[in-house]
């Protein structure tokens, strides 16, 4: 994937937030961990394995996963935010492309369990935060790399949907 088009995505969003406060403690930060068995963490979009030398992460192949190459990170829970990969600068959001690779966003369906601010719907976000992550995510799917990325990301996603 194009470095600049990766790096131009997360100047979009590296100072960006959910809401206008820490949302991370009404859950105590429920989508930084891992489950009981250390399964859980967040797909690495194509060129961010450079964030793979800290100290505060692994990173493993999930590949069989998402059905296409795939890294994942996995944190003890605390990072540098500078450095916290795309998928968890957008989280509780995720990408949905349309058939001419056009994105938009919605809530992930995996951040039911784990994220108290799906209650108030799209309208309890900062406008600015899902405005950034849908043109960071527009500019990852201006690489041909970057949108088969999304569409495998959206493919996965959807195994998740259900009606409540």
């Amino acid at each position: 994937m194009d470095k600049k088009r990766l790096e131009k995505a997360r100047r979009l969003l590296v100072n960006q937030t959910p809401m206008a406060f820490d949302c991370g403690r009404t859950c105590q930060a429920a989508c930084c961990k891992s489950d009981d068995e250390g399964r859980g963490g967040v797909f690495l979009f194509p060129g961010e394995e450079a964030l793979t030398g800290t100290d505060w992460a692994s990173v493993t192949d999930a590949s069989d996963a998402f059905g296409a190459h795939a890294l994942m990170l996995t944190c003890g829970g605390q990072c540098d935010r500078a450095k916290r990969p795309l998928g968890c600068m957008i989280f509780p959001l995720t990408p949905v492309v349309d058939e001419g690779g056009a994105v938009d966003v919605r809530f992930d369906y995996r951040a039911r369990p784990l994220c108290p601010i799906l209650r108030d719907g799209l309208r309890g976000l900062r406008g600015e935060f899902i405005d950034a992550a849908r043109r960071a995510l527009n500019e990852i799917a201006r690489d041909p790399e970057g949108l088969a990325f999304l569409r495998a990301w959206q493919a996965l996603e959807e195994q998740y949907h259900f009606e409540l």
